[in-house]
């Protein structure tokens, strides 16, 4: 058995199988082409983002806070109870906060030099 299998039949002794359902948002510009967009899943009750990003042309027009408000209401629609994520101080720690999102753990100098913080938002 992978390493998966063996944790998964592990985790499902204890809450039952977990369908991990991939979570994507694009944004696109007239033309199609993707300028930004979130990829995450859903489990557990739970969302995670793993990236948010969007081009740097398309900044500071709320194209960022348009993503993380489609994937929250994809992930109540699925039944989560909230989200969860971490960013670093030099990307975005301000924009979740803004958006409601709560610190829950941080590590310093990780990278060296910046924060590693993590976030989470109950609906």
């Amino acid at each position: 058995a992978s390493l998966n299998e063996m944790l998964g039949a592990y985790n499902a002794e204890h809450v039952g199988r977990a369908a991990h359902v991939p979570l994507w948002v694009f944004a696109r510009d007239p033309t199609g082409k993707v300028q930004g967009g979130i990829r995450g899943q859903t489990y557990w009750s739970w969302a995670t983002i793993d990236v948010l990003s969007v081009a740097p042309a398309y900044r500071r027009q709320g194209v960022g806070s348009r993503l993380l408000a489609k994937a929250e209401d994809i992930s109540r629609s699925r039944g989560c109870v909230g989200i969860r994520l971490d960013t670093t101080s030099f990307q975005a720690p301000d924009f979740y906060r803004r958006h409601g999102y709560s610190e829950f753990g941080r590590i310093e100098d990780y990278p060296p030099g910046h924060t590693r913080i993590w976030f989470m938002k109950r609906f």
